[in-house]
């Protein structure tokens, strides 16, 4: 029987290339590629991620050479370079990313060297296609030509500036929201943070960002090529984290940003100190009701590892839910299963959740399923409830034939709108709470 995914919640390379690209302000992504392809892997992300819209040049704008059947006959460097003749006449940027797909490259085009002619008109390129991988190596690749080709090497290094890689634009539905609150709880201990991607970033930014001393990678699929390519070119080092959500996590996530830095813990003991004071005394006018109505909830978290951890450890530790299955999407390899699966041992309840690594929503229910014994017409039988489902917009289903509760939170969003909203550190996680709590009651 032949294996297959059911509904991906991934795009190609490409696709993660467009989508890092649309996040960088005033960058132009020029596709080399058949027709169809940047659009539709635009549009992708442009509606699947909350409706973040097409930024500076993404969906129906993007430059591509749309090739036909004669380049790929005799080749379709010549139309390469008339398209990004073209792009730089019609379209004003501060920095042209070339990208490819597939059919380009099985045909033997280098876009790369062809966009390595125009590099002193602010050109540059990397190979992204659709096969060489998912989102996150889209992700990669353009972060790497960023590294190698843009950022400006930096003889001394600011011991207070870091860069934050691992999130990816789209693929993390709030990645504006949670990298400029990232930056905030940096700033709180007296770290700058480069994020790429965060308000008020820029090209002429980015080109220096090659005077950090520290690069944090907060994903375990994404950002460690970027990490160690900074480490190649510029001599700058990684850390590991996870994206901090909540009280628990972010004192983690500050104080081993701390001791990477050599940063005085006494200046963490206040700021975790602070900020939770200030978490709690809203979080309480909460209790009452959280009580009074029992809004615990058995947990079912579907999610990349991006989050899954991150959210399971959260919504148990520090809210209380019961965490029941946690189901990761995005890992395929059995090693760093393994490895993953260890992070669930400082899940604290009492009731540790069942790891999965289920690619496909129909398997999840039935994992679920055999998880909890069914009712064979038991006079006493304690049901899967009242339960709760955060995952992506492809666990509604899900949510629905277990009748639990639902909130859609990781890649594919499709049922939201997300602007600025953010569930990293303290405030994003009140807003996580806000959001799980208000569908509970939308219909009283």
């Amino acid at each position: 029987m032949s294996d297959f995914i059911e509904r991906a919640k991934f795009s190609c390379a490409l696709g993660g290339a467009l989508t890092t690209i649309e996040g960088i302000p005033r960058a132009v992504p020029i596709v080399h590629a058949a027709g169809g392809c940047a659009s539709a892997l635009s549009g992708t992300y442009n509606l699947a991620a909350g409706y973040r819209g097409i930024g500076y040049c993404g969906g129906n704008m993007i430059p591509t050479t749309n090739i036909a059947e004669n380049n790929v006959v005799f080749g379709g460097e010549e139309r390469l370079e008339e398209q990004i003749e073209a792009t730089l006449k019609a379209l004003d940027a501060d920095l042209y990313i070339v990208v490819s797909g597939c059919q380009v490259e099985i045909i033997g085009d280098d876009t790369v060297a062809v966009a390595n002619r125009y590099r002193n008109r602010g050109v540059v390129g990397a190979s992204t296609p659709g096969f060489s991988g998912n989102t996150y190596k889209g992700y990669d690749a353009v972060m790497t030509t960023l590294i190698n080709n843009v950022i400006e090497r930096a003889d001394e290094k600011d011991p207070a500036a870091v860069n934050i890689l691992g999130v990816v634009p789209g693929h993390d539905v709030f990645f504006r929201g949670n990298l400029d609150e990232i930056r905030s709880l940096l700033a709180s201990i007296g770290v700058k943070a480069n994020t790429f991607f965060g308000t008020g970033e820029s090209v002429a930014a980015i080109r220096g960002y090659g005077s950090a001393s520290l690069n944090i990678v907060l994903s375990p699929q994404a950002g460690l090529d970027s990490a160690k390519a900074f480490e190649r070119e510029h001599g700058i080092p990684y850390v590991t984290a996870e994206i901090p959500i909540g009280p628990t996590g972010t004192e983690e996530f500050l104080r081993g940003i701390a001791r990477a830095l050599n940063i005085d813990g006494a200046v963490v003991d206040g700021v975790v100190a602070r900020e939770t004071k200030v978490y709690y005394s809203f979080l309480e006018r909460l209790v009452d009701i959280y009580a009074d109505l029992d809004f615990q909830r058995w947990l079912i978290v579907a999610a990349d590892s991006y989050y899954a951890h991150a959210l399971t450890r959260y919504l148990a530790n520090d809210l209380g839910w019961i965490p029941f299955v946690t189901n990761i999407h995005d890992i395929e390899e059995e090693h760093a299963q393994a490895r993953y699966d260890e992070l669930f041992r400082d899940v604290d309840s009492r009731h540790k959740p069942l790891v999965l690594f289920e690619r496909n929503p129909s398997e999840l229910l039935e994992e679920v399923r055999r998880a909890w014994p069914d009712n064979h017409n038991e006079k006493y039988y304690n049901a899967l409830s009242p339960a709760y489902v955060v995952g992506s917009v492809t666990e509604r289903g899900l949510a629905e034939k277990l009748g639990a509760g639902f909130l859609s939170v990781a890649f594919p969003v499709s049922n939201r709108v997300i602007l600025n909203k953010r569930i990293a550190g303290w405030n994003g996680a009140l807003t996580l709470v806000e959001d799980l709590i208000t569908s509970l009651v939308s219909s009283r």
